[in-house]
């Protein structure tokens, strides 16, 4: 029998842990389920006989080698910057990795060791990163095996709130981590390439340069730029690209809105505000206002704002009860930014029979025979439930896979690894659409920013 081990089982590791215990038998797995709460592990496991939960606490240093030695590959669903101790004892216990996160640099340091014990790390092989480098080097590669040259490419990826649960002004609720909703964009300027020309966009204008696109029966979406579009451009052979862009997808009107808070200064995380504990929501939209004897804070924000009482950016703050003084913020020594998220989570946090949806469309603009083409790929994968998440689906399932086929040998590569090679993205894409995760690639006009070669 081969041991899996589990580390960590939280939101997005509930498909990862149901596919796997699909597998057990035909397969013959047996996988151990580690988490700081036992009673979250053991609910994920639903009794099966070829299951074990357990209470895994990952800086007890004698329980996680314990655990490691005994397994013959370990998927941490940790947070990403706990992955480096896991990382250790695989190295030290001569254990193929898999995770859903980012390579950190302290990550790729590890690459000549896991190399030289024969191993393989693989990283970024959730969603996005994850399922966006695998359908987008499927598309890359099938251009350049045909001798095309690819101009173009430009990637956007959503966690959005599924129709029939679109229910708010916003059209959006937290379909996962809040925190990084509100620091979204933060932490440096936004840089991509266009028409060859180096472009930068300032946190305090990123939400008012947005693309928009279709998607096939889903209507309209708009993206804003991410930080670093240009992190993958020699990982997906793009350096001789003309445009390289990366954006996340919102509904069309929610990165205007979202555009108030980040003008206003609610977004800040870097200071603490005084007695947060004891504001109130309207005390805490006070804070950013000047102060007028006779005014009110709405008259004020709608003043700064430079917004009409008829106008939709008014009804969504109003939707949000932020001028309410009663609701009391109740957290200690809190920044803009957490309050924010606090007050946020009251109206978008999913109900209980909400569903969630994610949205990715990929562009590829390439040159074939002296002739400018393109190929839009979208893919729209909506939850079940709330536990049965499409976040978690789309997170959880390509990590399962990924690790299944390096139990089984099917993957040979070694060292800190991303799953841009055939052997890892063809397979799992191939079984991904079992789970209903289809990208449909049709062939539009080439888009092309500059057709005239004018300076740009």
């Amino acid at each position: 029998m081969r041991h899996v081990l589990i580390i960590g089982a939280g939101r997005s590791a509930s498909s990862l842990i149901e596919y796997l215990l699909q597998k057990a038998e035909p397969e013959n797995l047996h996988i151990t389920i580690g988490d700081l709460s036992v009673e979250l592990a053991s609910r994920k496991t639903k009794g099966h006989p070829r299951a074990t939960p357990v209470a895994f606490d990952i800086f007890n240093e004698e329980q996680r080698n314990n655990y490691i030695s005994n397994a013959d590959i370990v998927i941490s669903m940790l947070p990403a910057h706990l992955h480096y101790e896991v990382a250790k004892d695989c190295i030290k216990h001569k254990k193929n990795m898999v995770t859903a996160s980012y390579i950190s640099p302290a990550m790729m340091d590890l690459d000549e060791q896991v190399k030289e014990n024969g191993l393989i790390f693989m990283n970024e092989i959730g969603l996005d990163p994850g399922i966006d480098h695998m359908s987008a080097m499927k598309v890359l590669d099938e251009i350049r095996d045909k001798g095309g040259k690819v101009l173009l490419f430009e990637s956007f990826c959503g966690g959005l709130v599924a129709p029939e649960s679109d229910n708010n002004l916003w059209n959006y609720k937290f379909t996962w981590n809040p925190r990084n909703v509100v620091l979204a964009g933060q932490g440096g300027a936004a840089k991509f390439i266009q028409e060859g020309n180096y472009k930068y966009i300032p946190y305090n204008k990123l939400f008012r340069r947005t693309e928009f696109m279709e998607v096939e029966g889903f209507g309209r979406f708009e993206g804003y730029a991410n930080r670093d579009s240009l992190k993958y451009r020699s990982v997906y052979g793009l350096d001789d690209a003309l445009t390289l862009y990366r954006g996340t997808l919102r509904r069309v009107g929610y990165s205007k809105a979202w555009n108030m808070f980040v003008q206003l200064g609610m977004t800040d995380d870097t200071y603490i505000m005084e007695n947060s504990e004891n504001m109130s929501y309207r005390d805490f939209t006070n804070a950013f206002l000047p102060y007028h004897p006779t005014d009110s804070v709405e008259l004020k924000l709608r003043h700064i704002l430079k917004i009409d009482q008829d106008d939709i950016q008014w009804d969504k703050l109003m939707e949000l009860d932020i001028f309410n003084a009663s609701k009391k913020v109740g957290l200690r020594n809190a920044t803009p930014a957490q309050i924010l998220e606090k007050i946020l989570s009251d109206k978008w946090t999913l109900s209980p029979d909400d569903k969630d949806m994610i949205v990715m469309y990929h562009k590829f603009g390439y040159e074939l025979n002296g002739k400018k083409q393109q190929i839009d790929s979208t893919m729209v994968c909506i939850g079940e439930d709330q536990t049965y998440t499409a976040m978690a689906k789309t997170v959880g399932l390509p990590v399962a896979m990924a690790a299944l086929q390096i139990l089984n040998g099917n993957i040979t590569l070694k060292g800190v690894q991303l799953p841009i090679y055939k052997e890892i993205y063809e397979p799992i894409l191939k079984e991904l659409e079992e789970f209903g995760v289809v990208f449909n690639e049709k062939h539009v006009p080439y888009m092309g920013y500059n057709p005239n070669n004018v300076a740009s």
